[in-house]
């Protein structure tokens, strides 16, 4: 899943960012918006890791896209529905 994907849909997104990494307050959730260097920031205070490690994980969180958010999130699927259509 792509960063603009994950940012258009943030609100949706951003139960699962609390599921992987819970110590990340829901106050800090609303101002990463979907930003990805503002995530890895994030997993880096809550958890005290270096941030390569958390920008391991977050790479790693990125690669299962689909599988987390199911067949992708809404705004992406509508927009290849348009690409297909015309």
């Amino acid at each position: 899943m792509n960063w603009q994907t994950i940012e258009s849909n943030w609100n949706q997104i951003k139960g699962k960012v609390k599921e992987r990494w819970g110590r990340i307050s829901d106050d800090q959730l609303n101002s990463i918006a979907g930003k990805r260097d503002q995530l890895v920031a994030a997993v880096q205070q809550a958890y005290g890791i270096p941030r390569d490690e958390a920008d391991r994980q977050v790479m790693e969180w990125e690669k299962t896209g689909d599988r987390i958010f199911g067949a992708g999130a809404p705004a992406e699927r509508e927009k290849e529905l348009r690409r297909k259509v015309g």
